[in-house]
């Protein structure tokens, strides 16, 4: 107990009423004692009123004066008190290594708090009888005092412990909520980027592979395409990289490969735009229309003889985003894809990682032929 004692004391002799937070400012700090002063204060008028209400009861001539005055004066001695026990509540946590260590700590602690108590309490008690004239020793209030508070003393200390403990596990787990969110954060921010940059070379290579088959056929076609990829690049260069970006920078976008797709595919390609003015402020995955468009080409357009037809509309409601993509292929066949390529499957992961639950992404055939690909976004 000895030992223990000292431990106590000689950390309060280095520490002297350092701030609660190790990496709190002076003015956090001013905030924090002024909160110990006021949640003290109330506790002493709360007893203040149950100690006049009860000596009423009993027929005892007590003031509102003399009741608060008597409580504050016991309540604020707690009050300076708190200021060391929270400090060592904060050095002795009870997960430590040493438990039985800690507990004979704390063991010690409430035993010298609550003496100290009784003398800080006493001479308050004095002083207050000095100052309306009825002089009483020092004595003649120190031992009353202890035998009446010294057990119910250990009880305050144990109370003051048990509520630093608990605003400290919540302090902890709220920061640790707070890091979880970033983290996960973070970690739909990098799944994003590694969708993104799958996409883009694919893209890039399937944009390639048209001008290469232009190459031995059509050299002017070729050169046209190279000129329109050559801009396209520039576009992607220029962007910023964040995962959603502006309809219309996205339709922008799409315009300028669709250039290249026009001259690949001469007249056996139309496309139309149906764009709902109030979308294009909307912010929608960076590049979420073009392995829509791509793959309605691809899988749609291209295996065909007769002339295609592209159909891009957007539109907009209280709740949601809706942008559509219609071709007038062969659509889906009997039992859908039996396996999705890059773009889509990029699309979808895309869209879980940004919304979760929020969005929709369908693929259907349409009443008239074709594919029809529908995504709905939450309005932000």
């Amino acid at each position: 107990m000895g030992v223990d004692t000292q431990c106590f004391g000689s950390y309060i002799a280095r520490n002297p009423f350092r701030a609660m937070s190790d990496h709190a400012t002076p003015g956090r700090s001013l905030l924090r004692f002024a909160g110990i002063g006021a949640f003290w204060t109330l506790v002493g008028l709360a007893f203040a009123s149950q100690f006049y209400l009860s000596s009423t009861l009993l027929g005892r001539s007590v003031t509102w004066g003399q009741a608060i005055s008597y409580s504050l004066g016991d309540w604020y001695v707690w009050a300076a008190l708190s200021v060391p026990i929270l400090l060592v509540a904060r050095r002795f946590p009870p997960e430590g290594a040493a438990p039985w260590r800690t507990a004979g700590i704390h063991l010690a602690a409430a035993l010298l708090f609550s003496l100290v108590y009784v003398v800080l309490r006493a001479l308050v008690g004095q002083i207050h009888s000095l100052l309306i004239d009825e002089a009483v020793t020092f004595p003649e209030i120190f031992r009353p005092l202890l035998v009446k508070t010294f057990p119910f003393n250990l009880l305050i200390y144990g109370v003051i412990i048990s509520a630093s403990h608990a605003l400290d596990y919540y302090r902890k787990y709220h920061e640790r909520t707070v890091h979880t969110l970033e983290l996960e954060k973070h970690l739909a921010e990098a799944r994003l980027q590694a969708l993104l940059r799958q996409l883009k070379p694919h893209f890039l290579f399937n944009t390639l592979n048209g001008i290469a088959s232009l190459m031995h056929s059509d050299v002017e076609a070729a050169d046209r395409m190279l000129v329109r990829l050559s801009e396209l690049l520039r576009l992607t260069m220029h962007h910023p990289g964040q995962p959603l970006t502006r309809l219309r920078e996205e339709i922008a976008f799409i315009e300028k490969y669709l250039e290249i797709e026009r001259i690949r595919f001469r007249d056996r390609l139309s496309v139309s735009l149906d764009l709902d003015p109030a979308t294009l402020d909307a912010e929608v995955p960076s590049l979420i229309l073009q392995p829509l468009v791509e793959n309605a080409i691809r899988h749609g357009i291209e295996r065909q003889t007769r002339p295609g037809r592209l159909e891009l509309s957007a539109r907009r409601t209280p709740e949601f985003i809706e942008l559509v993509v219609r071709d007038n292929g062969a659509g889906l066949p009997e039992g859908g894809f039996t396996r999705e390529g890059i773009g889509l499957g990029n699309t979808r992961a895309r869209l879980r990682e940004l919304y979760g639950d929020r969005h929709r992404f369908e693929l259907a055939n349409h009443p008239e032929g074709g594919l029809v690909v529908r995504v709905q976004l939450p309005v932000s």
